[in-house]
């Protein structure tokens, strides 16, 4: 099974539903929903998760498993009852996140120093939704270090989760490679009998060679992945075993991408983010450092929309393929 990760402010519903559209890929996580105080309307897990408008799947038919991320197990529990309802693939848990204002407000990364806490904030999650919700959590390694990384795996498989995805840096590693796939096979080897749970391993997978070396070495069957799969789109089905994707599939992508964005995002961030994704996929495309070589000064939709037009991608897309997206949060300026 082949994971898209979560990536906040980068892979949103927009991307994707572009990428689900390329095959390979079996279930994504949505970027995470903040609790803090209060239970949330059903809007605001919509904004977030536009997929629970369509049966929770992207348009591709790709279940979405909505994260939530927080530090009190009663606001967390009343949160993902209510989540329960609209229908998500099931519910995730941000034990992950190496945001410093996110750690700041004691969510994501930072609760790794409190494996107890952890724990109750799966337990509660797990009592407070139906029995047929799949609940799972994603963690790092740890905080600064990563000596309690068998506790916290433990904590989280003791309360009850279903699935453990385990990105094998601390929070303190940040993205920088390598990632340690040694040690996160020492943490799901940790695990006694009556606690294995599927242990599903992230971090630094770009080629198909990393996805079997990981797997070799972290013992894993299961994988997420995120900056590999926006650089190559065509990621899930070449591990696969079944080719990839040739940049001549990408310009209807790019089509639809920008027609989500300019649906989504304030006028003045739109082109940032099909930068934004250009930066990525030029690593693995030579034709993508041409585009973005054309398109890096340009900033007004107008000449991204003629730039497209030049490439003769058509912006329009069939009244099929439509459902209706919410606002998303802004962009951040490239």
């Amino acid at each position: 099974m082949l994971l898209l990760a979560p990536m906040e402010g980068l892979l949103d519903a927009t991307l994707r539903d572009v990428l689900t559209r390329t095959g390979g890929i079996d279930r994504c996580v949505s970027e995470f929903i903040r609790v803090t105080n209060t239970v949330l309307p059903e809007r605001a897990f919509i904004r977030v998760v536009p997929e629970l408008l369509n049966g929770g799947r992207t348009r591709a038919g790709v279940p979405v498993r909505a994260q939530l991320l927080g530090s009190d197990p009663s606001l967390l529990a009343e949160n993902a009852a209510r989540l329960a309802g609209l229908g998500p693939h099931g519910i995730d848990l941000n034990f992950g996140c190496p945001a410093k204002t996110v750690n700041q407000s004691r969510g994501g990364a930072v609760l790794l120093d409190e494996p107890e806490l952890i724990g109750r904030i799966v337990a509660a999650v797990r009592r407070a939704v139906p029995a047929q919700v799949p609940v799972s959590a994603k963690m790092r390694l740890g905080f600064n270090d990563d000596v309690r990384a068998e506790e916290c795996a433990h904590a989280i498989a003791q309360a009850g989760a279903d699935e453990l995805v385990i990105h094998a840096r601390t929070k303190a590693h940040g993205y920088r490679p390598p990632a340690y796939w040694d040690r996160l096979a020492e943490v799901r080897a940790s695990l006694p009998a009556h606690l294995r749970v599927p242990v599903i391993a992230n971090g630094e997978i770009w080629t198909v060679a990393d996805a079997l070396r990981c797997r070799e070495v972290t013992g894993c069957e299961h994988l997420m992945i995120g900056r590999g799969m926006v650089t190559d789109p065509g990621l899930a089905l070449a591990i696969k075993g079944q080719g990839g994707v040739p940049w001549a599939v990408l310009p209807p992508l790019f089509q639809l991408f920008w027609q989500q964005v300019s649906a989504r995002v304030e006028r003045r961030h739109r082109a940032g983010r099909l930068k934004q994704w250009l930066n990525y996929l030029r690593r693995r495309y030579p034709q993508a450092q041409a585009a973005f070589d054309e398109l890096r000064l340009l900033n007004e939709p107008v000449a991204i929309e003629a730039w497209l037009r030049r490439a003769q991608i058509d912006i329009e897309i069939p009244s099929t393929e439509a459902i209706v997206l919410p606002p998303a949060e802004m962009a951040p300026a490239w």
